[in-house]
């Protein structure tokens, strides 16, 4: 698994070029992951929708909840699926929009800095051996290609968005990812 420094493309990943993204401040200042849960419609897993919302086409029509978020212009720069397909959205040295309002070592504006992963899941539901297999893999290449990153440099949307969101939730397993991260 590789990074191609000057694309910022994951060579594992299925390339989906989200329109939802824009030039960090300092390219060269990446220095944290932030881990983050979703699943669309709510706690259904499958399917193309969360693409279609990092990629602006959402039917609004699909599902009653889409219609809610169907506006919204986000993204993450890569999401692991629950097999452990990986699918890019962002470039790494872009600035993904994945945190929102968000504060971590009394920085803010988190995607100014950090890469976004999305795990395909939810705050109810245990996530798969194969996405924490993919997601160590993932971190052990960043860290090789973005010096200012270190394995103490990850958190969950719900440390740095405090109150507003609660992801990767209550069955994110800390320990295992770290286990994987030192093997």
């Amino acid at each position: 698994m590789n990074i191609d420094r000057q694309s910022g493309w994951l060579d594992a990943a299925e390339i989906l070029a989200s329109p939802n993204y824009d030039d960090r401040p300092d390219e060269t200042d990446i220095c944290g992951i932030v881990i983050h849960n979703i699943s669309l419609p709510p706690g259904q897993f499958g399917g193309d929708w969360i693409a279609d919302l990092f990629l602006n086409r959402l039917d609004p029509q699909a599902h009653p909840y889409f219609a809610e978020i169907a506006h919204l212009q986000v993204s993450a720069h890569l999401l692991i699926r629950r097999d452990g397909l990986l699918q890019q959205f962002v470039p790494f040295h872009k600035r993904a929009w994945h945190a929102g309002v968000s504060c971590w070592d009394e920085r803010e504006r988190c995607n100014d800095f950090t890469i976004g992963v999305e795990m395909e899941g939810d705050d109810e539901t245990a996530f798969t051996t194969v996405q924490y297999e993919q997601l160590a893999e993932v971190i052990k290449t960043l860290l090789t290609t973005y010096p200012l990153l270190t394995a103490d440099r990850i958190t969950g949307h719900e440390h740095i968005a405090a109150g507003r969101k609660t992801d990767p939730g209550p069955y994110f397993d800390w320990l295992q990812l770290k286990q994987l991260l030192q093997a």
